[in-house]
């Protein structure tokens, strides 16, 4: 007889890795979820009055991690990926303006080992508790053969909701209008491919800027859900775009028409002096740089020049870094739709 545990699957490791992760889960939950861990599908209960919404618009976003866990595994630290992988999905459908309410993950790995599992969950509740959404479910799957037994992957699905009313789309952005960058925690979740070809595990306890450089690179991605959503009720923000994969060169201009341009201003904002490291070593122009990497800035709005200064202050008097990197300019073909000033 060769059992399922023979060909490498315990399904008791399953049992307590559930048990270990309940508290973290439960720790998201709301009135609003109606279901407890085990169910086959979460119940949500879209209450639309407390949240004063008239039409309902539900935003959903899907993302991974990437090869950020490579360093995770490396250094054996497993609880704060998973704050990346909400991250990266919460940062997305913010873009629209929709405030998250729910967050699925997905997590497979060569050998299952139920407190590895409890730590990458728990950076998940984290990540979910700084974007007031609710973990309502997931799965963990155990897969010998296909992934090292050291190796896993995470990814991770959010939704959330906003007013069709206050969707922010773009269609009002105009030219003259400000791009206010606001600050990164560091690289977030792009570029780990370059970087890991950078920079090797013998130096992640070597200092740059006073912090270790395996510190540096496992910092986890910035969530801007509380301070944009707090700025929407102040400010009419036109546009957003989150920095992720392409950089500023792809990313920015998803968050405007073909009529307009981003003109960006560089030396307009503080760059970590890791992006410093890894433009040096790679031996990459600025325009190679700006296509892969955050280089500091993990988000940016766009809005009325007029509100720019009163904007910035908000954000500043709220913990955050933020600068005016650019103005929204008519597009030509000098200019494409971003050029660098």
């Amino acid at each position: 007889m060769i059992s399922y545990k023979d060909a490498g699957v315990d399904v008791n490791r399953g049992y307590k890795a559930v048990e270990l992760m309940k508290t973290f889960v439960k720790s998201t939950f709301t009135k609003n979820v109606l279901t407890d861990l085990g169910s086959f599908g979460a119940l949500y209960n879209l209450d639309l009055k407390s949240l004063n919404i008239k039409e309902p618009v539900l935003v959903s976003g899907t993302d991974g991690v990437g090869t950020k866990l490579k360093i995770a595994i490396e250094l054996n630290k497993h609880d704060t990926i998973g704050i990346d992988c909400v991250a990266m999905c919460v940062n997305d459908i913010l873009c629209s303006g929709a405030k998250p309410l729910f967050f699925l993950d997905y997590i497979a790995m060569g050998k299952l080992v139920p407190e590895k599992v409890a730590e990458i969950v728990k950076g998940v509740a984290r990540g979910c508790l700084f974007s007031d959404a609710s973990l309502v479910g997931g799965e963990t799957a155990e897969m010998p053969g296909f992934y090292a037994e050291d190796e896993y992957d995470i990814a991770g699905f959010a939704v959330g909701v906003v007013d069709k009313a206050d969707i922010i789309d773009g269609k009002k952005i105009r030219e003259g209008n400000a791009i206010i960058g606001i600050a990164s925690s560091g690289i977030h979740s792009n570029g780990y491919s370059l970087v890991r070809k950078l920079i090797k595990k013998d130096e992640f306890d070597t200092e740059l800027d006073g912090r270790k450089i395996g510190e540096i690179l496992l910092e986890p991605t910035k969530i801007y859900v509380k301070p944009i959503l707090e700025l929407k009720k102040k400010f009419h923000i036109k546009g957003i775009a989150h920095i992720t994969g392409g950089g500023f060169i792809e990313n920015i201009p998803r968050a405007y028409g073909d009529d307009f341009a981003a003109e960006i201003h560089l030396g307009s904002w503080e760059i970590p002096k890791i992006f410093e490291l890894l433009q040096k070593r790679a031996e990459l122009d600025n325009t190679h740089m700006l296509n892969t990497f955050n280089l500091g800035i993990g988000m940016v709005i766009i809005v009325e020049q007029a509100l720019a200064p009163y904007i910035i202050k908000d954000l500043q008097e709220h913990g955050e870094k933020a600068y005016q990197i650019g103005t929204i300019i008519k597009r030509t073909e000098q200019t494409g739709p971003i050029c660098f000033v």
